[in-house]
C-alpha cells in the first residue's frame, strides 16, 4: 500500500507538469533492499541447514543475486499494472554496474575528505 500511495503522488505530479507543457522524465528505479534481501536469503540457508558463513561469500552473493532475479520485480510489475507513467524503458537498479561504480567513487571521495570512515 505504501508504494502505491507514494507512486500515485509521483504520477500525479509528473502528469500535471506534462499537461502544463513541461518536459518531465520520471526515471523509475529500485534499490537493492540489502537488509531485507539478506534476511530472506539467510532464512533459506537456515532452512537448508546451513549459514552464510558456512557457504562463503561467493556462494552467498550468488544466491542473493538469484533471489533478486526471482523476487525483485514484484513492486515494479505492480506499478506498471497501476498505469504509472514512468519511462519504463530506462528503469534502473542500484546495483547496476555503472551505478555501483558511481557509488564507489562517491564513497572513496568522501573517505578521502575524512567524511566517511571504516569502523
Amino acid at each position: 500500500m505504501g508504494h502505491a500511495i507514494f507512486v500515485a503522488l509521483q504520477d500525479v505530479l509528473a502528469r500535471f507538469h506534462r499537461m502544463r507543457g513541461k518536459p518531465v522524465l520520471w526515471l523509475p528505479g529500485t534499490d537493492h533492499a540489502g537488509i531485507a534481501t539478506q534476511l530472506q536469503v539467510e532464512k533459506a540457508l537456515i532452512a537448508e541447514g546451513t549459514t552464510r558463513e558456512e557457504v562463503g561469500r561467493d556462494e552467498f552473493l550468488k544466491r542473493t543475486w538469484q533471489y533478486k532475479e526471482e523476487q525483485g520485480g514484484h513492486i515494479t510489475r505492480q506499478l506498471r499494472s497501476l498505469g504509472a507513467s514512468a519511462d519504463w524503458t530506462r528503469e534502473r537498479f542500484t546495483m547496476d554496474a555503472d551505478l555501483s561504480e558511481a557509488v564507489v567513487e562517491a564513497f572513496v571521495r568522501l573517505h578521502e575528505k575524512g567524511l566517511v570512515y571504516r569502523g
